[in-house]
């Protein structure tokens, strides 16, 4: 063979090896029998979801199974408004609360890639308003006053991405630190008309519920993480995700603020009312339903955003593809595996472990759904939930918009999805 058609050969083995990169990288709907999958079996999740719409549990919710991406399972089923009986569409949009922080903990490790910092740098390196925290002491309920200790180091920033920095949640923490963060109205995450830099300096002041690095505690981690990618980066959190992620990956529906064309597309969010029926929910405490609606100020990198399903699927596909989507590569392979590793070491959350921003199914937490050992996953605080399982190359979601949820769909859509495989 001479040297030209050589090169052809090696230019045509190229060319399919590409092809074949992009279409493996790319979600695209198939059948299920093409990534071993029961289509009979996945009618399962239908009746479910139908079921838990049948008993009043829930108004609607919306499916998505993906797997090596093929997208195999893309429903939605119940209504969006039960009193117009306006049909849940699967590009409805949903506020994904808590799912903020994946995409925050994404933007803080391409910061990191850049060397604008270190993980276990002090976070007051970046935000001076940290340095010297201190420790919750003692605690008086009458009038919210406390006495607290020195902290026996710095939070650092890999403290804030595990969620054990000792900081808290405003609204839905601990009993104590709700108290002292309401005292000073220290927003939850969700719409203000505040802005990133003076509540997070402010935040900044409290004491620390523990010593940093001690435990586990849900908290405001993110939200003051958001703010070192304003920092670092010089840009808004806003302008950095829609620039940096949302325009590479096609996230054309995830926002802080909806512009107003898409409104009608934001669905209702349900709870119940003293007869256990479901109603429209408007207001709890000082959260309000229809945040993604004002003109914010405030962009949580906690809490704050609102996206479709489809959205929040190709942010995980690229996570599952080892950190790039359709030729956009957002992270380094070693700094996804770094995000979905045991970063907490003893310490639990519950039964699994913690990540750079995700908890990790541990083999314990295998054995209750069948969700493999290292899954990553998390959900939000209005009935959004997602995993991904590296090993069987799946990406799970189910969105509900209804707090609370007073139901178990979310681990029996899981169990379903597993008992779906034909492999």
């Amino acid at each position: 063979m001479n040297r030209f058609r050589l090169l052809t050969v090696y230019l045509a083995l190229f060319s399919l090896a590409l092809n074949y990169t992009v279409a493996q990288t790319t979600l695209q709907t198939a059948s299920p029998a093409s990534v071993k999958v029961s289509a009979e079996r996945l009618q399962r999740i239908d009746q479910l979801i139908q079921q838990s719409i049948d008993k009043n549990s829930i108004s609607g919710a919306v499916g998505f199974i993906a797997r090596d991406g093929k997208v195999i399972y893309n429903k939605a089923l119940g209504y969006s408004d039960i009193e117009a009986k306006r049909a849940l569409k699967a590009n409805d949009i949903f506020r994904i609360a808590s799912q903020t922080k994946a995409i925050t903990s994404v933007a803080v490790m391409m910061l990191f890639e850049e060397g604008k910092f270190l993980l276990d740098d002090p976070i007051s390196k970046y935000i001076p308003a940290f340095a010297k925290p201190t420790v919750l002491d003692k605690f008086n309920p009458a009038d919210s006053t406390y006495t607290t200790v020195p902290a026996k180091r710095e939070i650092t920033i890999r403290d804030l991405l595990t969620h054990t920095s000792g900081i808290d949640y405003a609204v839905i923490g601990s009993a104590n630190m709700k108290a002292i963060y309401a005292k000073s109205n220290i927003p939850p995450g969700f719409g203000s008309a505040a802005i990133l830099k003076t509540e997070i300096e402010k935040l900044a002041r409290f004491p620390l519920a523990h010593q940093p690095g001690e435990r586990f505690t849900y908290g405001l981690n993110t939200d003051v993480l958001g703010y070192l990618v304003e920092v670092v980066s010089g840009s808004s959190l806003d302008k950095f995700f829609t620039e940096r992620i949302f325009k590479p990956l096609g996230m054309n529906d995830t926002h802080f603020y909806l512009p107003p064309s898409k409104y009608s597309r934001l669905i209702p969010i349900y709870t119940f009312n003293g007869q256990n029926n479901l109603v429209k929910y408007e207001r709890n405490g000082v959260i309000t339903a229809d945040y993604p609606k004002s003109n914010g100020t405030y962009f949580s990198g906690g809490a704050g955003l609102s996206s479709t399903i489809q959205d929040y699927a190709v942010f995980l596909q690229m996570l599952l593809n080892g950190g790039s989507y359709n030729g956009s590569r957002l992270l380094s392979r070693r700094s996804v595996d770094l995000m979905t590793m045991n970063q907490i070491g003893d310490l639990n959350v519950r039964e699994d472990k913690f990540g750079l921003g995700f908890q990790i199914t541990s083999k314990e937490g295998m054995s209750k759904f069948g969700v493999t050992e290292g899954s990553f996953a998390w959900g939000g605080y209005f009935g959004t939930t997602y995993w991904v399982d590296p090993a069987e190359k799946i990406v799970g979601l189910i969105f509900i918009q209804q707090s609370p949820l007073r139901s178990d769909i979310h681990n029996k859509f899981k169990a379903l999805v597993y008992q779906s495989l034909n492999d």
